[in-house]
């Protein structure tokens, strides 16, 4: 049976919250019985925020723990860290060559981090090239992303394209995945959910910090008894994500019928929150308390992404003379 490429990657730059979870996580977890699955940990990009050596590697473990408490399968999927696979800077030099200053200049990305205070790098500018590398470098056919990384894959198959057309067929094309009920997964106060607004819901929080973040969540004036609109409504947003179709048109029925208040609303999302990612809690305790074994799926995830890479790296070196 044949199994389209499926890849995707996220940054330890902090704790995983809901935002990563619904429009990543779930999906590529998901996705293990039904592709051929490659899933990474960025930790060279999350060095564009994290200074302190050991909070990246916290985050980096932080973040393994919370992939393989909720399913990840080492050996459904290949899943590393992307530090660990040496190829993907190397060939990010090679492609640095296929794109113009003058486009990534235009990254919406970059030009947002800047406006929100992050030193404007040189390994912040060209990103989008080292993203790139990590798709091509394994002939990725499908890459899972939100709205905010969809211009980022745009500026990968521009330099795919550049680079094919100018040494031959080399790299796989891939195409993007973008789920639009997950692509932006609102934060407390209606902005992106992001580490970096302070506005973010984190799934493993104690529940005392679960229920601050969900209580905080922002709303209009409407009281009990007035009828209420979901469609302009945060925490509808929030809590629409754990339904299914016929849970948030009874949602929307509830919102619009005079009788329930924001606080009941925002305590049965709570409980959902709470029993939702419940059953993860002890296997990810677990997991915490092992992180040799964790570090050793890891080694073995890189060993086999190194693997799958090596064929599109010497493709490249001899297209480009190098090799």
């Amino acid at each position: 049976m044949f199994f389209m490429r499926v890849l995707s990657g996220i940054q330890p730059s902090g704790r995983l919250h809901l935002g990563n979870y619904f429009s990543m996580m779930s999906r590529m977890i998901a996705s293990q019985a039904s592709s051929d699955l490659f899933c990474f940990i960025a930790s060279y990009h999350a060095m564009t925020t994290v200074e302190k050596g050991a909070d990246l590697a916290d985050g980096i473990l932080q973040a393994a723990v919370d992939f393989l408490a909720m399913g990840m399968d080492p050996e459904k999927s290949t899943f590393w860290v992307q530090s660990d696979v040496p190829e993907v800077t190397e060939l990010t030099w090679i492609l640095s060559t296929s794109i113009t200053v003058s486009q990534l200049e235009l990254a919406h990305s970059y030009k947002d981090k800047v406006a929100q205070g992050i030193i404007a790098s040189a390994g912040l500018f060209t990103y989008p090239v080292l993203m790139a590398a990590d798709i091509l470098l394994f002939g990725a056919e499908k890459v899972p992303v939100g709205k905010d990384q969809k211009q980022h894959l745009e500026i990968t198959r521009d330099i795919c394209q550049r680079f094919n057309n100018r040494y031959g067929e080399v790299f796989v094309m891939p195409a993007p995945d973008i789920l639009e009920e997950t692509a932006l997964v609102p934060g407390v106060d209606g902005r992106k959910m992001s580490k970096s607004y302070g506005n973010a819901i984190y799934f493993f929080a104690e529940e005392k910090e679960l229920k601050k973040s969900v209580m905080s969540i922002v709303t209009d004036s409407m009281g009990v008894n007035d009828p209420k609109d979901p469609e302009t409504s945060v925490l509808y947003q929030v809590y629409s994500l754990f339904l299914d179709e016929a849970g948030r048109a009874s949602l929307q029925d509830r919102f619009r019928t005079p009788g329930t208040g924001y606080g009941d609303i925002k305590k049965e999302l709570l409980a959902r929150i709470l029993e939702h990612f419940g059953p993860y809690r002890k296997r990810r305790a677990e997991l915490l308390a092992k992180p040799d074994d964790v570090r050793d799926i890891l080694r073995m995830g890189a060993a086999k992404a190194r693997k799958a890479g090596a064929p599109f790296l010497e493709k490249a070196r001899k297209a480009t003379g190098l090799g």
